[in-house]
């Protein structure tokens, strides 16, 4: 996250934690002046009763001020939360760019396993579906998963169904075809995996 995006963030947590501050400030204040007017009045009510309704004054106040810093220290907290989202997602992005060159060499294993199996072509196979290996090894240190799809339940908050077609050994609303591999970055989906369900035997 780059320090433009931070900086009215950080600005806002100030001001929500300088209205905390001021608001319990001003409770505290505002007890105080209760306590200063009763002690300027000759007010007709007894001494125990002044000081019980001092006493309940005071601990009002003290009630405001301890509501005032429980909410300071929620929003602190939910502003961290928010501030290590971000950062956990920020290359996001990048991510899903890197995922079309995954795709990419996964089409060139594809296309090299339907040629003559030729040397060359061995190599040529060997050799990508080494690089793809290594990129989704290096995907998985940053907390990215592929998604489960080929024969699994379709669900649609991690499947995208781009069609239907019928398959006589998987079930009606299974995933029959994966068309493009989905995958999540932390629990949260980046990518849908595209996929044909299926929708029973013919």
């Amino acid at each position: 996250m780059n320090e433009t995006t931070s900086q009215p963030e950080n600005d806002d947590v100030r001001e929500e934690a300088t209205e905390a501050r001021s608001a319990a400030e001003e409770a505290a204040d505002q007890a105080h002046e209760s306590l200063d007017a009763a002690n300027e009045q000759n007010a007709p009510e007894t001494r125990d009763e002044e000081m019980i309704r001092l006493r309940g004054e005071v601990e009002a106040a003290d009630k405001r001020v301890l509501q005032a810093q429980a909410e300071a220290e929620n929003f602190r907290k939910r502003m961290r939360r928010d501030y290590e989202d971000q950062l956990k997602f920020a290359a996001m992005p990048l991510v899903n760019d890197i995922l079309e060159v995954r795709d990419n060499l996964n089409r060139a294993i594809e296309a090299a396993n339907a040629s003559e199996s030729t040397d060359t072509a061995q190599g040529l196979r060997e050799g990508v579906a080494m690089v793809a290996k290594q990129l989704d090894d290096t995907l998985g240190k940053y907390g990215v998963e592929p998604i489960p799809a080929d024969g699994e339940e379709f669900d649609p908050n991690v499947h995208e169904a781009i069609s239907q077609m019928p398959h006589p050994e998987i079930e009606s609303g299974k995933v029959a075809h994966v068309a493009v591999s989905g995958f999540t970055m932390h629990g949260r989906v980046i990518r849908p995996a595209q996929v044909v369900v299926s929708t029973g035997a013919p």
